[in-house]
């Protein structure tokens, strides 16, 4: 096994041209697991941690550009405002020694369904910047997961940063586990609202073979919450409303029975976590009304 360590991110991208099947590395919490259970045995590895702009992260007016690399510390710590749905899962993966090394870049790159960056990632739209000595490109998070632990990058492609959205309402994750630490998702639900659309997403990890958005689920509760006025009300969702939604996006999943746990469980689960982070949401949402309403 080769191992490539450009210093720059030229030089990255001319490694990766030259050797396509070169795995890129960074935090290592992934790749180095499977190198070690000989799992996998790339004949090149491209070490990422020398190019310092992907540790580095930029809040624009409406969206914040964040590097492959930003471990998920700086995530918790400097971006909770304006993604609270991403700094709600990284305080879910692994251990703090983890959490100072990986990113979400490495999350995208594994394509796992058990990622814990990926349900809050589709909740929120995010776009991945895909870019190769051709050029850049931006992959729409929707399209990104191809497969079981496969993603739409050309062979010749890095990811250099995700471009999200800042919160403009509520987001939450939850996340199933075995333990509380050190825990592979046995599954895990991401909502986000968006009330300068109107509209509701949502993320699935580990309950499908890729991450999923639970899209029938979220077109129902588009249409009941903007039917009853609740978006300009503030009213609180009803039961009915919140079941429904709930069972549409245990609907929306496509589980395996593993170690961790059965698929009838998983689809329970993610209706509960649902029904959970709706509740959550909303009535942070409501708050935020009240709030405003009482200033003005």
């Amino acid at each position: 096994m080769d191992f490539l360590r450009p210093a720059s991110w030229d030089e990255a991208l001319a490694a990766k041209a030259e050797h396509p099947t070169a795995v890129p590395i960074a935090g290592g919490t992934d790749v180095m697991v499977e190198i070690n259970f000989d799992h996998r045995r790339p004949e090149y590895l491209l070490d990422l941690n020398r190019i310092g702009d992907l540790y580095e992260w930029e809040v624009g007016a409406d969206t914040v550009r964040l590097g492959a690399s930003v471990p998920y510390t700086r995530i918790m710590e400097h971006l909770r405002a304006e993604l609270p749905g991403l700094a709600l899962a990284s305080h879910t993966v692994a251990s703090p020694q983890i959490r100072n090394r990986g990113g979400v870049g490495g999350n995208l790159g594994t394509a796992s369904p058990a990622g814990d960056a990926h349900p809050a990632l589709l909740a929120a739209g995010a776009e991945v910047e895909a870019e190769s000595v051709r050029g850049t490109r931006l992959i729409p998070i929707d399209d990104f997961y191809t497969g079981v632990k496969r993603n739409a990058l050309a062979a010749d492609e890095l990811i250099r940063a995700v471009r999200i959205k800042k919160a403009d309402g509520p987001q939450q994750f939850s996340k199933v586990g075995t333990r509380n630490a050190m825990v592979i998702a046995v599954c895990a639900f991401g909502l986000a609202l968006h009330p300068e659309t109107r509209t509701v997403r949502t993320g699935i990890g580990s309950a499908a073979p890729t991450p999923v958005r639970a899209r029938t689920a979220e077109d129902f509760l588009n249409a009941a919450l903007d039917e009853g006025g609740f978006w300009d009300n503030g009213k609180a969702v009803t039961p009915s409303v919140a079941k429904r939604f709930a069972d549409l996006c245990a609907a929306a999943c496509n589980p395996i029975d593993d170690v961790r746990g059965t698929a009838s469980y998983r689809r329970h689960a993610v209706g509960v976590m649902a029904r959970r982070t709706l509740t959550w949401t909303w009535e942070s949402y409501r708050g935020a009304r009240r709030t405003t309403e009482g200033a003005a």
